[in-house]
C-alpha cells in the first residue's frame, strides 16, 4: 500500500519527506515487524526496536516521539488506536466480512454449543489482538462483546436479531422445556430467563450455517446452583431445601429473585456481595471480603437460596446434577 493511501485512510499527516513510497504490511506489535512494514505505535523503545527489525513507516500521535530515522515515514495522526481502526475498516470492505456486537451471556452460549468453529472469529477485547486478528485472518464473520472496539471496527455494527422462533414449554428456576425449530427440548440445564440469549444465538447459527448442538448445553459461568446441607457439602436437590447460586453479574440475580417471587413465596432468601456492592431491591445485602466469610455466612444464616455474587463455586465440592427445587 502507498504511503499516500496511509494518509487517506488514516487522516494522518506526514512529518518528514521519507524516501518509502509503500509498505508491505502492518502491525501493532514491534516483535512482529518485518521489512517493509507499517507500525502503529507512541512508544519510544517500541518504535526504535520496529525500526530495527525493517519498518517503512511508522503512525504515532504522541509529539514527543523523537524522529530517528528520516528515510522512512512518519505518520502523525491524533489517534492511533482510532487510525490504526480505520485502515481496518478499509480492510474489512475489501473482504466483505460481517461483524456481530453479542452480549456476555450470547457469546457463553455460542461458545457452548458450537461444534466447531473454525467458520468464525471470536474477537479478542484488547484493541492490538483485535487488530492483528482482523488483518491477518481470512475469516469472513467475527464476533465480539466490547461495544466501544466493534464500533471503532464498524460504526453500524449489527447485533443478534431478537423477533427469533422458539418459545419456553415449562421451567422451574434451574431447568426449562422449550421447543424451537420444531423440536422439543426437555429439562435442560438452562436458567428460564437466559433461554432468550440461547434462542438468538440458535437463529444466528442457523443464518450463518455454523454447527451446533444443543445436547451441549449446561449451566454457564453467569449462574450455577449448587445445592448443599448446613456444613456447605453438595447434596441432591431432594435431600436439600439450600442452594447457592454462583453468578458474575447483578441482573441476574435480579431476575431469578422476581422468579422466585413469583412461584415460591415461602422461600428465604440471602444475597452476598462484595462490599459497596448495590443490587435492586436488597437494602442490606451480605458484604463479604474473601471466601472464608463467604462460608461463614452460608453456614450461619438461616435461607433457602443464596446468591453469590463474584465468589469462586469452588469454596464448595463437587456440583450435583439434580435441580428441580425449585
Amino acid at each position: 500500500m502507498k504511503i499516500e493511501d496511509i494518509l487517506n485512510l488514516t487522516e494522518g499527516t506526514l512529518s518528514n519527506s521519507p524516501k518509502v513510497q509503500a509498505i508491505e504490511a502492518a502491525t501493532v506489535f514491534q516483535s512482529k515487524v518485518e521489512h517493509g512494514d507499517l507500525f502503529f505505535s507512541s512508544n519510544q523503545e517500541e518504535i526504535e526496536q520496529a525500526i530495527e527489525n525493517g519498518a517503512y513507516a511508522i503512525v504515532y500521535d504522541d509529539d514527543s516521539i523523537q524522529r530517528k530515522d528520516d528515510e522512512i515515514a512518519w505518520i502523525k495522526v491524533s489517534n492511533i488506536q482510532l487510525a490504526a481502526f480505520k485502515l481496518i475498516r478499509y480492510v474489512i470492505l475489501k473482504k466483505e466480512a460481517q461483524f456481530f456486537l453479542l452480549s456476555e451471556h450470547e457469546l457463553t452460549f455460542l461458545k457452548m454449543i458450537l461444534t466447531h468453529k473454525t467458520n468464525i472469529d471470536f474477537i479478542p477485547n484488547d484493541w492490538r489482538k483485535a487488530f492483528e486478528q482482523i488483518l491477518n485472518t481470512d475469516g469472513t464473520l467475527y464476533v465480539g462483546t466490547d461495544k466501544e472496539l466493534m464500533k471503532l471496527i464498524k460504526p453500524d455494527i449489527k447485533k443478534l436479531e431478537r423477533d427469533v422462533d422458539g418459545y419456553p414449554v415449562f421451567d422451574t428456576l434451574f431447568k426449562t422445556t422449550f421447543k424451537v425449530n420444531g423440536f422439543v427440548y426437555q429439562e435442560k440445564d438452562l436458567i428460564p430467563f437466559h433461554l432468550e440469549y440461547l434462542l438468538r444465538v440458535i437463529h444466528f447459527c442457523d443464518a450463518n450455517a455454523l454447527p451446533y448442538d444443543l445436547e451441549r448445553l449446561r449451566y454457564t459461568k453467569h449462574f450455577t446452583p449448587v445445592f448443599i446441607d448446613a456444613q456447605l457439602n453438595t447434596a441432591r436437590s431432594n435431600q436439600s431445601d439450600k442452594v447457592a447460586i454462583f453468578t458474575d453479574n447483578i441482573p441476574d440475580i435480579v431476575e431469578a429473585r422476581e422468579y422466585i417471587k413469583r412461584s415460591n413465596n415461602w422461600v428465604k432468601g440471602i444475597v452476598l456481595t462484595p462490599p459497596k456492592t448495590k443490587v435492586p431491591g436488597i437494602d442490606r445485602p451480605h458484604w463479604f471480603e474473601s471466601e472464608e466469610e463467604v462460608r461463614e455466612i452460608l453456614k450461619n444464616t438461616l435461607f433457602n437460596y443464596a446468591f453469590i455474587l463474584n465468589a469462586d463455586k469452588s469454596i464448595l465440592n463437587t456440583i450435583k446434577e439434580d435441580y428441580r427445587l425449585f
